[in-house]
């Protein structure tokens, strides 16, 4: 038999294989609580990650004083934050090179990648590299982004990174349908801008890896209101890019799901954990009963959106990040306006 066709069928067999094992795989998740982040009021819009083995969260903001409905001021900070083990005590006196939260956050083999963000005035270019060493943060700069961008959503897929989306300024009334990417391998070559997505722009996207091919989930569009203030449309549509293939429409989310924790994590499907479905919009501050606790998961063999259980919180406005095997949630908003200070770790059931 010719010695390539060999080589054809056995990788399509090991690859058949590891897609079977990846859908058997993980049928369910078990939470635990880890160590509330040293701040009473918590944040949303944090970066999180890990690196040499500590959970690294940064930046963010709150209402410190007063709630936004009471006349509140919101604050972006500049802080991280570092967690060397699941049962040990948040190290604290790091700070970032400037105040700020709402961008993407990557992990990387070198640190955690802080990507865009707004403070209170603007949104920004900057990209961050955080590394830690044993009592020590690093901060590095990458190259900036090709514009300003804030709520956007990103995963990485191989070494590349992904940023879909998306808003250039805090006034915006159009969301950006952008794709940006960023190879580490050519990290010098800077971001390249791909073919935007066909849908909406969006805000507050779930963007994910799956079977190789980057997810982005819904979110939400952006319009001007009557009063000229941007007004947002709850999205759930669903698109997959393919390097070389390009865009893709996906089986819409069962329900809207703005601002989820991105990236989404991927159990044999990508997995999104929550969102805001905006059922609650017209329901005033006090009476809000906190946001969706259930879990959806893709399944791309169907092209189906299915039930996977539930969550023992509701966190929005937050990231993702994969620390110790486990799917880790820092911090985000428990109501509009109210944050939390909660550290949740997602392990992986057979």
């Amino acid at each position: 038999m010719d010695i390539n066709l060999i080589t054809k069928i056995f990788v399509t067999t090991f690859l058949f294989s590891m897609a079977t094992l990846a859908g058997d795989v993980g049928k369910s998740l078990t939470w635990k609580q880890l160590p509330s982040l040293p701040d009473a009021e918590g944040f949303a819009g944090s970066f999180a990650g890990a690196h040499h083995g500590a959970l690294i969260v940064a930046g963010g903001s709150n209402f410190p004083e007063k709630r936004p409905w009471e006349g509140g001021t919101k604050v972006w900070y500049d802080k991280v934050f570092v967690l060397e083990k699941p049962d040990g005590a948040w190290k604290e006196g790091f700070k970032l090179s400037q105040p700020i939260g709402y961008g993407v956050s990557i992990n990387t083999k070198d640190g955690l990648l802080c990507i865009g963000g707004s403070s209170a005035k603007a949104h920004h270019a900057e990209v961050t590299l955080v590394s830690y060493e044993p009592g020590k943060v690093k901060c590095k700069t990458f190259p900036k982004l090709p514009s300003p961008c804030a709520n956007m959503c990103g995963a990485m897929l191989g070494n590349v990174i992904l940023v879909a989306g998306g808003s250039d300024n805090p006034d915006a009334t159009n969301a950006m349908k952008t794709l940006w990417s960023l190879d580490l391998i050519r990290v010098n070559a800077g971001w390249k801008e791909l073919e935007p997505c066909p849908g909406s722009g969006r805000i507050f996207g779930a963007a994910g890896i799956d079977h190789g091919s980057f997810i982005l989930a819904g979110g939400a569009a952006l319009t001007a209101g009557t009063n000229g203030k941007p007004a947002r449309e709850w999205l759930r549509d669903v698109w997959r890019y393919t390097p070389g293939k390009g865009w893709e429409r996906l089986a819409d989310l069962p329900r809207p799901a703005v601002a989820a924790p991105s990236p989404m994590p991927n159990l044999g499907g990508c997995l999104l954990l929550g969102g805001d479905d905006g059922a609650q919009i017209s329901v005033g501050p006090t009476e809000h009963k906190g946001f969706p606790r259930g879990i959806l998961r893709y399944e791309s063999a169907g092209n189906r959106w299915v039930e996977f259980g539930t969550m023992p919180f509701a966190l929005v406005t937050t990231t993702m990040t994969v620390w110790n095997g486990a799917f880790i949630v820092a911090g985000g908003e428990q109501k509009p306006g109210v944050r939390s200070p909660e550290v949740w770790a997602g392990h992986p059931m057979p």
